[in-house]
């Protein structure tokens, strides 16, 4: 067996209900916290005033701001800036990635009181962060980004100069991920697909991922069948909802912990470019290009690296997702990009072309792709193939 490392995760406590837990947490950090939320995924359930009852019961005060899209560097320093004066015990992070990203970046600021721009990577200085944090409490409402077990905090600045970059360190893993199912129930059908194409697309890219090992395959192939299992009938409405809640928390989260671990791949690569140049959201990137950069990351091993193991991992995906076993790896592999192109159809992931790239802009985006996400890929992709992944979703 390969040796591995594994980084420093949350506490987790996972399973419907599990927000009642969060009032205790919160008061062993102290009394007074800042809540950082989405704009009405929490706010407007009735979770959010049962929360605030349970604060006034315990003592502890509050702040409260919002997160209402991808969060951007300028957002975090003002955020920053508004509470420089303020002594929080915990920073506590309830919405979807974008509140958690939002939330962890400030639980990390705050105590140093420099700008973000000062350490994300790719970007201006990149000082060593040194912390300290705030204790970090992250309760993910949507099942996509597993943001909930990361290091890192995505920030955007979108437009012609824009760009997509994490401030990341260790020290900013949340002290606790709180995993509540039912929190799921408020998202929208073309929340619960994109956000469920991106923890799919988690769990594939870390599976093959050159950085991938026997810990990280383990939960790989546990939350592919989670999300094989209940990611359309989710998304459809149909079947026992309690349990398939469960099933797309539980998969995003394992997501969230092989990415931290062993990184991802092409498609993730060019959702940095793509986020940052076009108003597209994450989710809808990884759910429209899956398919295709899977077929050609297939076809370029087959062509140039036949004996990489990642093609037997893609067979042994091809057989999860799939739930048959094949003759020859040749009708596994059409078989398994076959499918994830019809979930990207039956969910009504939109082609890139809805949000204004062209084929004109293709250079750039290829130009900005090879991050740390593409560093992983399990094969070097040439610009012409990283082309006609996205031609192929244009």
């Amino acid at each position: 067996m390969t040796p591995f490392s594994i980084a420093r995760l949350p506490r987790i406590e996972f399973g419907a209900g599990v927000l009642k837990k969060l009032p205790d947490i919160i008061a062993g950090y102290g009394a007074r916290i800042l809540l950082v939320t989405g704009a009405r995924s929490f706010t407007d359930t009735p979770h959010w005033p049962y929360l605030i009852d349970q604060l006034a019961q315990r003592a502890i005060s509050w702040q409260h701001c919002t997160v209402a899209e991808e969060p951007s560097p300028a957002l975090i320093d003002d955020l920053v800036k508004t509470y420089a004066n303020d002594r929080f015990a915990a920073v506590v992070g309830i919405g979807g990635g974008s509140a958690l990203d939002a939330a962890k970046a400030v639980a990390g600021l705050l105590p140093v009181q420099r700008s973000v721009m000062d350490y994300l990577e790719g970007v201006g200085p990149e000082l060593p962060y040194q912390g300290p944090a705030i204790p970090f409490i992250a309760v993910p409402t949507t099942a996509g980004t597993g943001s909930e077990a990361t290091k890192n905090a995505v920030l955007s600045v979108q437009g012609e100069n824009g760009f997509k970059k994490s401030f990341r360190h260790e020290k900013l893993v949340a002290e606790y991920a709180i995993v509540d199912p039912d929190l799921l129930a408020s998202c929208p059908p073309n929340v619960i697909a994109a956000n469920g194409m991106d923890a799919l697309t988690q769990l594939l890219e870390s599976y093959v991922s050159i950085k991938a090992n026997a810990f990280t395959d383990a939960l790989a192939i546990s939350g592919l069948h989670a999300a094989r299992d209940a990611l359309i009938p989710l998304f459809r409405q149909h079947g026992d909802l309690t349990r398939h809640r469960e099933k797309m928390a539980y998969a995003a989260l394992l997501s969230g912990i092989t990415l931290a671990q062993v990184g991802l791949g092409s498609v993730h690569g060019l959702a940095s470019p793509l986020g940052a140049f076009y108003p597209i959201p994450h989710g809808v990137v990884c759910g429209t290009l899956v398919a295709a950069a899977t077929r050609v990351n297939i076809h370029s091993m087959l062509t140039r690296e036949p004996n990489n193991p990642a093609l037997a991992k893609y067979l042994h995906v091809a057989e999860i997702l799939c739930e048959k076993r094949f003759i020859d790896p040749e009708t596994a592999f059409n078989a398994l990009t076959g499918l994830l192109a019809q979930w990207t159809d039956e969910l009504a992931l939109p082609r890139l072309s809805r949000y204004g790239l062209q084929e004109t802009g293709f250079d750039k985006v290829i130009a900005n792709c090879r991050g740390s996400s593409m560093k992983t890929n399990p094969i070097v992709l040439s610009d012409g193939e990283i082309r006609q992944v996205l031609l192929e979703r244009l």
